[in-house]
């Protein structure tokens, strides 16, 4: 049991407005529905908030229709001038999931302190000390705080090597002998599945090395229900500050609620330096704020599997929401259990944002296409060295595989030289269109651009066009009842009339095609009526035209919605049997869509950017054509 005889504060980072927004809803959060909750916070005294970065970067302009920009300006205005807010950061990512120059990184620091950042917690995931020198060095440069990491884990198989206390205090010890200046160092298990006994160790051997004045944080997430326990081993080992969320953005996937941590330190002489008692408030505004939007029970609840498949809670969330979006939430276990292959044959590397992703979007493909049968680009690009170097050795066949499928050699150069200038590419796409070209909206277009994505689906392109696009976890809202007509009274006898369907008829029926079986709602309305019911006088029904039995519709692999991303035929094209006609996108990567017989295209029945499901075709092809 920890005790201290000397009392000591514990400075609190309030995470709900970011990582609790993150791990519950992908951050997919209007900046309205929790701005009293925001307001209340600080009114009560809550002086240091995590605000942006991660996910709460994207997804106010991917999914929100909001600038992420304009969403920090306006928490900076609730809170106050003295208040910190701190976001986070991903080394050579930025806030962005793929790779960025200086240029970029140089441009991000700036916007991300005029528009009211402090502190800037940086991570990398590959805990490559020399990326973290170089991507460090924009945020000092910024005239933000400076917050380092050490990213945690707990492995899904034995290893002496990596992810030891010993390994990360190693970590700590080459980040202050580079010589680069840091205001603090927090040690980060985004996943939640370090053992409280390496937390204390590396906690107590770090604090040895860093100057007194360097505060050192710890962060977890409460994913296996051991968050608390972490909690207290890191503060035994000297940490000076952690992070803590509010019901109903805390516990499961995200950090433990301020009131059970308040608890768990009652008597040891440790203290929270924020009044727990009040947390009620808050809590009370979140639930009027988020009334409607539909918790996901998989991201609210602890879940022991975690150690088994150590994914960020911040990670979690968006990629259940995700699933049930494209309606393959029953294969969820099929992944987590592909989790630690990809893991090891990757060569071990921290599972948090873009790791994290990388490695789900590997077992993803592992389960959906066969193992290594589509190599996800950046788990590829990972293994390749474009993101660092792996603290274990990764698998030689797939780095092989990787470099194969991806066109790509292996990087032996640095990888922030190798990441390409972006931002004159969005500042060209912007000018074409005659959108500003500030640096604000160049930055977010070049923040959102990935490669061989269509350009027009750039969400930044997007969101200054005024046409973004809208994604937010609501409750679905039930359908009122039809009112149900009053019987009329029985009508005399009339003359007999000719045969006539009275007005459209709907019914059901089950199509089997390529052993794919889906059900129709179909309603039909015979040519000639009036959708009233009516005939037309005189007027003998017109024939239907039989539908043509060599038309064969092509659909999406997948049950619920994906955006159709890519067309590669138009109307009249001959297509052979496997050929890629197009693409959709599920879990943030692109899926092929194939014919499934030799034609030609009848009917291009969507177009780029349309959400389709296993129910909506795509194509139309005549096999007779």
């Amino acid at each position: 049991m920890i005790f201290t005889k000397n009392p000591k504060e514990i400075r609190v980072m309030f995470t709900p407005f970011r990582d609790g927004l993150q791990s519950m809803f992908g951050g997919k959060t209007r900046i309205n529905d929790i701005l009293p909750a925001i307001e209340a916070s600080a009114a009560m005294g809550i002086r240091h908030f995590e605000f942006g970065g991660g996910a709460r970067y994207q997804a106010p302009y991917f999914y929100c229709g909001e600038d992420p920009f304009e969403t920090m300006q306006i928490i900076r205005n609730a809170v106050g001038p003295d208040a910190d807010l701190q976001i986070l950061t991903r080394s050579i990512s930025g806030v962005t999931l793929t790779t960025q120059n200086i240029a970029a990184l140089n441009l991000q620091a700036k916007l991300h302190k005029q528009y009211g950042t402090t502190w800037d917690r940086n991570f990398d995931f590959m805990n490559d000390v020399d990326l973290l020198v170089k991507t460090g060095q924009p945020i000092v440069d910024s005239g933000m705080h400076h917050q380092v990491c050490v990213a945690f884990m707990g492995l899904p198989f034995e290893s002496k090597t990596a992810h030891t206390a010993e390994f990360y205090i190693g970590i700590a010890q080459k980040l202050v002998d580079s010589g680069v200046h840091f205001d603090s160092l927090c040690m980060k298990d985004a996943s939640g599945t370090t053992t409280p006994k390496v937390v204390y160790e590396t906690a107590k051997g770090i604090r040895k090395i860093l100057p007194p004045e360097v505060p050192l944080w710890s962060h977890t997430h409460d994913t296996a229900s051991t968050a608390v326990s972490c909690y207290m081993a890191a503060i035994e080992g000297g940490a000076d500050g952690i992070d803590l969320s509010v019901r109903p953005l805390a516990s499961g996937t995200v950090q433990p609620d301020v009131r059970s941590m308040d608890h768990a330190l009652k008597g040891t002489g440790y203290s929270l330096d924020l009044d727990a008692s009040r947390m009620g408030e808050i809590e009370d505004l979140l639930n009027i704020g988020l009334k409607d939007y539909s918790f996901n029970p998989v991201v609210t609840s602890a879940d022991a599997r975690v150690v088994g498949f150590p994914m960020p809670g911040g990670a979690i969330g968006p990629n259940v929401h995700m699933m049930v979006k494209a309606g393959i939430l029953d294969r969820y276990s099929e992944v987590l259990a592909e989790f630690p292959v990809v893991v090891q044959a990757g060569g071990a590397w921290t599972s948090v944002t873009p790791g994290s992703q990388q490695y789900w979007l590997q077992a993803f493909n592992n389960v959906l296409y066969g193992r290594w049968k589509k190599i996800e680009p950046g788990y590829g690009k990972s293994v390749l060295g474009y993101f660092g170097t792996t603290p274990l050795p990764s698998d030689p066949d797939v780095i092989k595989l990787a470099s194969e499928q991806l066109g790509l050699p292996v990087l032996k150069d640095n990888p922030l030289e190798a990441a390409p200038n972006i931002l004159p590419q969005a500042k060209k796409e912007l000018e074409e269109r005659n959108l500003p070209t500030d640096e604000k909206s160049v930055f977010l277009v070049a923040a959102a651009m990935v490669p061989n994505k269509n350009i027009e689906l750039n969400e930044g392109i997007r969101l200054l066009k005024g046409k973004p696009k809208i994604d937010l976890p609501l409750k679905k809202k039930a359908e009122p009842a039809k009112p149900v007509a009053p019987i009329a009274p029985a009508a005399p006898a009339a003359p007999a009339a000719p045969a006539f369907v009275p007005g459209p008829v709907t019914t059901t029926c089950q199509i089997e095609e390529n052993g794919v079986t889906r059900n129709f709602r179909v309603t039909v309305d015979i040519p000639g009526n009036a959708m009233g019911g009516t005939p037309a006088p005189a007027a003998a029904p017109a024939a239907i035209p039989a539908p043509s039995t060599n038309l064969v519709s092509v659909f999406s692999p997948f049950e619920g919605d994906a955006p159709v991303v890519e067309l590669k035929v138009k109307k009249g094209d001959r297509v052979t049997k496997g050929q890629a006609i197009g693409a959709v996108e599920a879990m943030k990567t692109n899926h092929p869509v194939n014919a499934p017989v030799d034609g030609v295209v009848a009917e291009v029945c969507v177009e780029i950017g349309d959400d389709v499901d296993s129910g909506k075709p795509i194509i139309q092809i005549n096999t007779g054509g």
